[in-house]
């Protein structure tokens, strides 16, 4: 099995057994070529033939290329899973990425939106239009349930129940999980289905699609489209502030988190297979909670230009 052969084997494999979305897929195809690129322009040989030190030979040319750390480690991740799965199928007899040590990664917290900022973003939408009505339900969603942008993209209509208050989301790994439905996410839902999305699907010019929400033209919406959708809002609603769909779960988790929400339970409303992956929100908290001392404490030490009044 040729270097070709074997990219198009492992894209099947993502695809149909991984059930990877698409996004990610074409991220491990482009950091597997990469590598492919460096073999042969160095002259290094076939994918299955490599010697060992071509490992390190390839990360330290990655660093030479100014990469930062997070990305020299995704791109060791990619080519680990890679070998991982030649060994699986019997092409290689060992992962040579195995032994190369990952660079180490600085912990960045994620950015949240404070609730100032999200009333901000609410109060710019209009709610009388069939596209604001489905704006202001995409925000009530994304907000109210923490879900991914590739999880809010795929959700039909059926996967709503309103009798129960919940929704049926497909994951990551083509792992279902049921979600609770707030009042609020409930009710502007409900608008949109029945004052906004059937208005919008009368300009498509294909058969109506099951995907819950639409775009200008009645098609499926897309996580591009949700990004400019949600651009859009924020040039309207303030002059400092960028949102993105995940900055909307990361404020998610970490407001409920703040108001006494069990960690547990947040893993899993986000669909986190490991708590250490949630773990990050309660540094969040922590660090919201240092700031908050900081800024009210009594007892903080006086400005020069305070000691002299």
């Amino acid at each position: 099995m040729d270097d070709v052969q074997m990219v198009i084997s492992y894209t099947e494999y993502l695809q149909n057994e991984r059930s990877y979305s698409a996004y990610t897929v074409r991220s491990y195809l482009s950091d597997i070529q990469e590598f492919r690129d460096f073999l042969s322009t160095n002259d290094l040989g076939p994918v299955a033939k490599i010697k060992p030190n071509t490992t390190r030979y390839f990360l330290s040319s990655l660093n030479s290329k100014g990469y930062r750390p997070r990305s020299v480690a995704r791109k060791m991740s990619s080519l680990r899973n890679f070998y991982k799965f030649l060994m699986k199928e019997g092409i290689v007899d060992s992962n040579v990425f195995s032994e190369i040590s990952a660079p180490k990664l600085d912990k960045i917290l994620p950015k949240q939106i404070y609730y100032q900022e999200l009333e901000q973003l609410f109060d710019s939408i209009d709610t009388k239009t069939a596209v604001g009505k489905r704006n202001y339900a995409l925000l009530e969603l994304l907000y109210g349930t923490g879900i991914r942008v590739s999880e809010f993209c795929s959700l039909k209509v059926s996967d709503l129940d309103f009798h129960n208050s919940s929704l049926i989301v497909m994951g990551k790994g083509s792992k279902e999980r049921y979600l609770p439905m707030h009042d609020n996410v409930k009710s502007t839902l409900v608008d949109y289905l029945q004052n906004g999305r059937n208005e919008l699907l009368k300009r498509a010019k294909d058969q109506p699609t099951e995907i819950l929400f639409v775009n200008f033209h009645g098609g499926p919406l897309t996580p591009r489209g949700v990004r400019v959708i949600l651009n859009d809002l924020t040039l309207r609603a303030a002059d400092n502030l960028k949102i993105s769909p995940h900055m909307l779960r990361h404020s998610f988790a970490t407001h409920l988190l703040d108001n006494g929400a069990d960690l547990r339970s947040v893993q899993e409303l986000l669909g986190h297979v490991n708590l250490s992956t949630t773990q990050i929100y309660t540094h969040v908290s922590k660090e919201k909670l240092r700031e908050e001392y900081q800024k009210y404490f009594p007892r903080q030490p006086k400005k020069p230009e305070d000691k002299g009044s």
